[in-house]
């Protein structure tokens, strides 16, 4: 079977970001099946293409992947209008592939929402099988966060939501609350399986530790690997940094490595309350990752305290925590906060309590046993629910049914 696989996001582990696709795109190809992989250009990822591009595009074989890549540049720090453009240009490009390519199924995974268009036009003008992964549920955190306000978008997003998953003959979601968001729009829930997030365990067995620099062995070095956007409300680490730096605890140190929108604004801010306590890091490839995540002590998973987050996302730096034997410090509830209490994998405290987040920081450097304690029982939820390998075989017989 020829996969037509769309994902505007995609890199390969070379680049910063989550490689799901890439790993997923592995799994199809060992199963016996061919992929052609269709992506933008994203300032953090590595498409694993250099040469030059020739009327808007470049391709070529990776890993064993044909890539298709669109000369379309996206950075977390554009505005919106640009943002907006570079997914319709991407969508429009994509639909004349999916008219014209050969092959056997169209795969598209979100973000954005847009990129279900390719497949919403080879299902209904073409007749082909069409396999639809939502990541996050569109218009809902957008509305959520008062990220969009304007009715006439929104409700363009809720349509084309809805026809989205009508046309699709089978659906992944990336959590639970996803599932249940796809099944209230009218979709048999036998047609939508739950694969979350997994962890490279084996990439992770295969990094050397690596503390990252200028800090002491004795420090409690909590780490935060991902995009520094609104919905990361990394405005609460920065909170608990103020509060431990109150306490004089100075033997607490916060590493944030990656950058987004939000990433000026919290520098800033750093620098102008001394929080020196804050460490900020540029984004750096999936392997190194690895290596900073095993030189740490506890790993921040945060969000904006918004309802639809509780059990509607599926966090890479989750599964990265666990996979590296991190304990996870998680600040939002639902179903991963839920996971960690019933694990004893990290610890959990309420949204929007800066003293809390500090006192579990506290917690954290005052009982190292305990804390190794939690990353051995991190390592063994990875293994034992998570292992990136096991799910991606569950999601090539899923996406693969002989019935789409």
């Amino acid at each position: 079977m020829h996969v037509l696989y769309f994902h505007q996001h995609f890199t390969t582990p070379k680049g910063a970001g989550g490689i799901r696709s890439y790993r997923n795109a592995q799994a199809l190809i060992a199963r016996g099946h061919e992929v052609t992989m269709v992506c933008g250009s994203n300032a953090r990822g590595a498409t694993g293409l250099d040469g030059p591009f020739e009327k808007g595009r470049r391709e070529g074989e990776v890993d064993g992947i044909r890539v298709i890549e669109f000369d379309l540049g996206y950075s977390n720090n554009d505005g919106f209008l640009k943002r907006s453009l570079t997914f319709l240009r991407f969508a429009w490009r994509s639909i004349w592939l999916a008219l014209t390519g050969k092959y056997d199924l169209l795969f598209a995974t979100t973000t954005p929402l847009t990129v279900a268009l390719p497949g919403i036009a080879a299902r209904w003008l073409r007749g082909k099988p069409f396999v639809f992964e939502v990541r996050d549920l569109w218009p809902e955190l957008p509305r959520a966060m008062a990220v969009i306000n304007n009715p006439v978008i929104l409700w363009a997003m809720g349509v084309l939501e809805w026809l989205a998953y009508r046309s699709a003959h089978r659906l992944v979601a990336l959590a639970p609350g996803i599932a249940r968001g796809i099944e209230k729009r009218g979709v048999p829930a036998e047609r939508v399986a739950i694969v979350p997030n997994g962890s490279d365990v084996e990439t992770f067995d295969a990094a050397a530790s690596k503390r990252p620099a200028d800090l002491s062995e004795s420090d409690l070095v909590a780490i935060f690997a991902g995009a520094h956007g609104l919905a990361n409300g990394l405005g609460a680490v920065l909170d608990a940094a103020a509060e431990l730096k109150r306490r004089g605890r100075d033997d607490i140190r916060i590493v944030l490595i990656g950058t987004g929108a939000t990433k000026a604004a919290l520098e800033e801010r750093a620098e102008r309350e001394q929080l020196d306590n804050v460490l900020f890091r540029p984004p750096v490839a999936t392997q190194e990752v690895a290596s900073l995540l095993k030189g740490a002590d506890i790993g921040l998973q945060t969000l904006a305290n918004v309802e639809a987050f509780y059990f509607g996302t599926s966090p890479n730096k989750f599964f990265d925590y666990v996979a590296a034997g991190l304990p996870v410090l998680n600040n939002y509830p639902g179903w991963l906060a839920e996971m960690i209490e019933t694990h004893d994998a990290g610890l959990t405290v309420a949204p929007d309590d800066a003293a809390a987040f500090a006192d579990a920081l506290e917690a954290a450097a005052n009982d190292r046993e305990t804390l190794k304690r939690k990353g051995r029982n991190a390592r063994a939820l990875a293994e034992s629910e998570f292992d990136r390998s096991a799910l991606a075989q569950r999601w090539v017989d899923h996406v693969t049914k002989e019935d789409a």
